[in-house]
């Protein structure tokens, strides 16, 4: 254990102690590793890619690149289907799309799945 150890990141409390590689603070809760600072408090932006890699954002058409069966019914959106004015969303597993499929309705896909337009 080291004689100074740096202040909170967060709350800046002097009462930071060693457990294990992390730094904690009693008084805000708050864990950090050891040389990290404020950097690691700020929410980690995930960009959301199509099955090819090129990020996708709110708003743009995108291309079913495989059949998908639709849960609870007989009906398959083709390879081919395009999908305009998605929107990306923290949905159910990994489905990140939320969209309206003309002749299925609402539904979330995986970006997997499509490619942009």
């Amino acid at each position: 254990m080291t004689d100074t150890l740096p202040p909170c990141p967060r709350c800046s409390s002097e009462f930071a102690y060693e457990m294990g590689a992390l730094l904690v603070c009693p008084m805000c809760g708050n864990e950090w590793a050891v040389g990290a600072g404020a950097e690691d408090d700020a929410p980690a932006v995930s960009v959301i890619t199509d099955a090819f890699g090129t990020p996708l954002a709110d708003g743009d058409s995108v291309t079913v690149i495989k059949d998908l069966k639709v849960k609870g019914s007989s009906t398959v959106i083709k390879v081919g289907t395009k999908v305009r004015g998605i929107r990306l969303v923290d949905g159910i597993g990994d489905h990140d799309i939320d969209c309206r499929v003309d002749g299925v309705g609402q539904t979330q896909l995986k970006s997997s799945v499509v490619k942009k337009a």
